[in-house]
């Protein structure tokens, strides 16, 4: 996306003459004048949604409700009262006015909406896409926000953004969601200086997909290998701590059966992952190929002509305003080009013309499908609306109260024709690599009831989803579809630990979770043994590598070798093209990576700690408001941690293990689940004490219960509210 930013802040309307250096002096006083909207207008009456707020002594809220949407309503306020920046930066996003607010680095944003007509979809397919029961969740959820900027103007940033409408809901998810398959990395490479990939041969040879994606876990356990006839289930998403991706614990519960908790991110009208009465189950991210990338032979005698098919067809150009921020209040509007071909979107540069098609273009339905996924009573009413839904991507698993166990390899997979290196440029002269179709649902890769009693999907290959038999058979799909056929770290980790336990109990089961150890075949254990062969000269690094020769490999806090292997495989993912940092298996480097990785790592250590060997705990920490902390674990471990160096040599963690949900249906059918977030329910109220108020626990990996009934909500009830009487965070 800098990309991206880069070439739209490049363009002349950013010169500023002389005169407008004038009329800016002269205008000052408006320009850098303290806006105060007047957005009285938009407040709801009370009464017309009939919702109560629970907070229970975490801070977390519990909606109440008479109807689905009052429940919407509810959320939508609760989230806005604990982190309403967010909410609005998405809102902003989905709408194409993000410049608005935050200038040219963000207007590339609002290119892209644009670019990818995210409008055009919406706006031709809302009423006929989106059933009568989620326009209704949407619109109360949209009137959840517009009550809340009504009664907090002074934290609007945009006024013309609102009031906000369930089209605008709709327009986040259609817009976020290529986004994480990482279509902006795509994107971004066309707005680089040169060609970033050949084009393939028509035909071509076949190529090895490579690229991995950043982590997650799900995992269950049937009743078959469980000590007391239980079915335990795992939540386990690794997203950034802070953000648009950001996980919210929330209880939605309606009179009209919506009964669910778990975690949402800003802006979505429902929980995204988590369980309801009957029913658990959660989403990694899988890396199939969504995206594809056409050079297009455009008309010497017309620069908006392309070739296809021995004809030439003329490009759509559209000319996109987009209103920028400058400074203060002082916004002005540039246009720029956004093209259009039969394959999608075109980029032009001077490197070339280019096209691009993405799995899931046209979908809408995102957020009705995850309302679907909420109400399901039963495993065949969850499957069908995975089946038919529009999220275009995500390892999902599942678990219920029947014991049933399911993982599914969901994605848009699109049906290409053999004969073309589909990881390159594709030709855009010819329709043969212009497709239309997806497989279907029914035949993506997916387990039912292994005979193990053990799924498990740590973003690692679909094939290897359970040990013995009942794994998907790569035989049955397409190299086309460019399924992953790499394990990861924690892959490894999970299926040896319950390969070797036949009966889990729910404390072991937690255990397994916060697992701290890399594999012996892991790409850390691989590196180790190169380390180990390695001769030094220098006594420092001799002393070091006997140190790591030490190493059992775990990234416990208080481990005095963790320190220096895991900055040595920072150090090589930063070193080594295409390394993965966040899947530590099967990367390709050589022992003179490792020399240079590990020396790198001793010299950072001995400037920033004075010594090789400290406590890790002493390097990563948790900072958080108040909280300055020992945090254990490490990129694709089961107990996952990526942090950021700073300037006093402290990694500070900032992804990885963030919401956790750990879930135990009992052999009644009843329901047990404890959960921890990484800081709180106050995403980004640092006045609030649940702005960090869990991050203590999250360190010592310690879970906290989840209450689902209203009595036990009560027991530990800090606040209960309408969006009428709120005067939480005040």
């Amino acid at each position: 996306m800098h990309k991206i930013s880069r070439y739209i802040k490049s363009l002349p309307w950013k010169k500023i003459t002389l005169a407008l250096l004038v009329l800016l002096a002269l205008a000052a006083g408006y320009i850098f004048w303290p806006l105060r909207y007047d957005l009285s207008h938009l407040a709801v009456p009370e009464g017309k949604y009939n919702v109560r707020i629970l907070r229970d002594r975490y801070g977390v809220p519990h909606i109440y409700g008479q109807t689905d949407p009052d429940v919407a309503f509810g959320l939508a306020f609760a989230h806005a009262e604990d982190d309403f920046a967010t909410i609005q930066g998405s809102m902003l996003a989905g709408k194409g006015m993000l410049g608005r607010a935050f200038g040219p680095d963000s207007a590339a944003v609002d290119y892209l909406v644009a670019l990818l007509r995210v409008w055009d979809v919406v706006d031709a397919q809302y009423q006929s896409d989106i059933n009568p029961q989620t326009k209704a969740i949407l619109d109360a959820y949209a009137e959840g926000l517009n009550h809340y900027a009504a009664l907090h103007p002074e934290q609007v940033l945009v006024e013309e953004a609102f009031p906000v409408t369930g089209k605008d809901m709709v327009a986040i998810s259609v817009f976020q969601s290529p986004m994480y398959f990482g279509l902006d990395g795509p994107i971004s490479e066309l707005f680089a200086d040169q060609r970033q990939s050949e084009v393939s041969p028509m035909p071509g040879a076949w190529y090895k997909f490579t690229d991995y994606q950043h982590g997650s876990n799900v995992f269950g356990v049937a009743p078959s290998r469980t000590t007391d006839g239980s079915t335990f289930f795992a939540v386990n998403s690794h997203q950034p701590w802070q953000g648009p991706v950001t996980w919210y614990e929330v209880h939605l519960h309606s009179e009209e059966g919506w009964n669910v908790v778990g975690a949402t991110f800003p802006g979505v009208p429902s929980v995204i992952q988590g369980h309801n009465e009957n029913l658990s189950w959660a989403m990694t991210v899988n890396d199939p190929d969504l995206t594809d990338i056409y050079l297009l032979e455009i008309n010497p005698e017309n620069e908006n002509q392309y070739l296809f098919d021995g004809q030439w067809l003329e490009l759509e150009v559209r000319e996109v305003p987009l209103k920028v921020k400058l400074v203060g209040n002082l916004k002005i509007t540039i246009k720029q080009e956004a093209l259009w071909s039969v394959f999608g979107p075109v980029v032009r540069q001077d490197h070339g013309v280019y096209a691009i098609r993405y799995s899931g273009f046209g979908q809408i339905h995102i957020f009705q499908q995850l309302y679907q996924l909420n109400k399901a009573t039963n495993f065949e009413e969850w499957r069908t609306a995975m089946y038919n839904g529009a999220l275009p991507t995500f390892n999902v698993g599942y678990a219920d109260n029947s014991g049933n166990l399911y993982y599914l390899y969901n994605a848009k997979l699109p049906i290409r024709a053999d004969g073309f290196q589909w990881d390159l440029y594709l030709p855009g002269t010819t329709s043969d690599v212009l497709w239309t179709e997806y497989l279907a649902p029914e035949n993506l890769p997916q387990v039912l009831n292994p005979p193990s009693g053990f799924f498990q999907n740590a973003n690692s290959s679909p094939y290897l989803t359970t040990f013995g038999d009942g794994n998907p058979d790569p035989a049955d799909f397409s190299l086309n579809f460019g399924i992953e056929d790499y394990e990861t770290n924690r892959s490894l980790m999970l299926k040896g630990l319950f390969s070797a336990d036949d009966s889990i109990s729910f404390e072991e089961f937690i255990a397994y979770k916060f697992n701290l150890y890399y594999h012996p075949d892991s790409d850390v254990g691989t590196a180790m043994t190169m380390l180990a062969d390695l001769t030094f000269e220098d006594p420092l690094l001799k002393q070091a590598q006997s140190l790591l020769a030490g190493w059992d490999l775990s990234v416990g806090a208080e481990s005095k070798h963790a320190a220096l292997g895991v900055l040595t495989m920072y150090n090589l993912s930063e070193n080594v093209e295409d390394f993965n940092g966040s899947s530590m298996d099967r990367n390709e480097f050589t022992p003179q990576d490792v020399r240079m990785a590990f020396e790198q790592a001793v010299d950072y250590l001995q400037q920033h700690h004075g010594k090789i060997d400290p406590a890790w705990g002493e390097v990563q920490r948790l900072q958080r408001g108040q909280v300055d902390v020992p945090l254990g674990g490490g990129p694709d471990v089961i107990r996952a941690a990526y942090a950021e160096r700073q300037e006093d040599g402290i990694l500070k963690a900032n992804d990885g293990d963030g919401y956790v949900m750990l879930v135990a249906w009992r052999p009644d059918g009843s329901v047990e689940s404890y959960s921890i977030h990484q800081y709180g329910s106050a995403t980004t109220r640092e006045q609030s004490p649940h702005y960090d108020d869990q991050s203590e626990m999250f360190a010592a990996m310690q879970l906290k219960p989840v209450w689902f009934e209203l009595a036990e909500i009560r027991q530990n009830l800090e606040a209960e509210y309408t969006p009428w009487t709120s005067a939480y965070h005040q």
